[in-house]
């Protein structure tokens, strides 16, 4: 039998000491805040999340505990919550999307569902309140929930974006109904919604014949812009024609991100129209409303309509009078342009529908003639023509 070959004692030594070869850690990963994915996984969703981004005042904090128990969840991107003034409580970002211990107080008025949608509800996720339109609730999800959100009762209850297969009724119905001309995909916020989700629903609204105009109602532009990419728009460009119901509310928003992602969808196409809510000590004075429409306008959005906060549970403190809206839109007429000014609108409570808000300019009606006060305070007839 061959004898083991002898290795002698100064290589063994040697061989022990030599360097061990160890691999290269993998690079950690970045962080990649200008991933709409990236931000909607690292949204602040927590009571501790929050405390630890913000110092918060006892209120917000009791706000914050009662939303992770019950009612209205809390979820702020880190691109919404980059414009949050940590040390100014009444910051009018803050105020939209950090949780409020009078969100628990009841006032006279406060409705589950303000506008009946439940009640108007035609087939599951599908609500017809008119004649001619429709509103689509196609997921529950936002990037951001905002505290005075109409639909508290359901957003944000772990459903997630609905499956074709539960919308499939809707469809049904729509085809069934050629009068309903107009959908308005809502939720939540369908721009939340994957691409591959979202692509295949707006495809089953065009197949309609009877559909004539998708709205999409989102506020992604202000709390989520970076998910405007191009590849959201040329997946939607080809289903035109397509609007998109944008969401700001305060100048603070208008951010160079966010006026970059309406910019996005102009070019590829997207009429870009707003809807302000009129929210007390955010919004509720003319000269923040004229800063943020003539901004709107320079982006080329078009402001559309100024809401009257509609009178959902836990949002008593963030609600305006009829008046303080009335006392705005006088004092903006005459000093914006007609394309700046939108329409103030009351979306009546119970589902009854919009109702216009107009001051009244009317002094005095006689036979023929009417007389007029203008913007500037002037009276001035006007005389209608002979009949016949």
């Amino acid at each position: 039998m061959p004898r083991a070959a002898v290795v002698p004692l100064a290589r063994l030594v040697a061989r022990r000491s030599e360097p061990v070869a160890v691999a290269p850690a993998p690079p950690r990963a970045r962080p990649r805040p200008r991933d709409w994915r990236w931000q909607i996984r690292h949204a602040v969703t927590t009571v501790d999340a929050l405390a630890a981004s913000l110092p918060l005042t006892a209120r917000e904090l009791d706000g914050a505990r009662r939303a992770a128990r019950e009612g209205l969840p809390l979820s702020i991107t880190p691109y919404y919550l980059s414009l949050v003034d940590r040390d100014d409580p009444r910051c009018p970002v803050r105020l939209q999307c950090v949780p409020d211990a009078r969100e628990a107080e009841a006032v006279p008025g406060d409705l589950v569902d303000p506008l009946g949608e439940v009640a108007h509800e035609v087939a599951p996720h599908l609500v017809q309140r008119y004649p001619d339109r429709a509103l689509l609730l196609a997921t529950d999800r936002c990037a951001v929930y905002c505290r005075f959100c109409t639909r508290s009762r359901m957003v944000g209850d772990g459903g997630g974006a609905r499956s074709m297969q539960a919308l499939a009724p809707a469809f049904v119905y729509l085809e069934a109904h050629p009068e309903v001309r107009d959908v308005i995909v809502s939720g939540g916020d369908p721009l939340a919604m994957a691409t591959s989700r979202l692509v295949p629903l707006l495809e089953r609204l065009r197949a309609i014949p009877s559909v004539e105009t998708i709205r999409l109602a989102t506020r992604v532009p202000v709390t989520l812009p970076m998910r405007v990419t191009r590849e959201l728009t040329q997946a939607l460009r080809r289903l035109h024609p397509i609007w998109v119901m944008t969401h700001f509310n305060h100048p603070k928003e208008l951010t160079r991100e966010s006026l970059a992602a309406c910019a996005r969808l102009v070019d590829a196409g997207f009429p870009v129209m707003n809807q302000t809510v009129l929210l007390r000590g955010i919004n509720d004075d003319a000269a923040t409303l004229e800063r943020l429409f003539r901004g709107l306008v320079r982006g080329r959005v078009r402001p559309y309509y100024l809401l009257q906060a509609d009178p959902v549970g836990g949002t008593g403190h963030l609600r305006t009078s009829i008046a303080t809206g009335l006392a705005i839109m006088e004092q903006l007429q005459g000093r914006l342009t007609g394309i700046a000014l939108p329409k103030l609108i009351c979306d009546t409570p119970g589902g009854k529908g919009k109702v216009p808000l107009v001051p009244d300019y009317v002094v005095e009606r006689g036979e023929g003639r009417t007389l007029l006060r203008t913007f500037r305070g002037e009276q001035v007839e006007y005389l209608d023509p002979p009949e016949g």
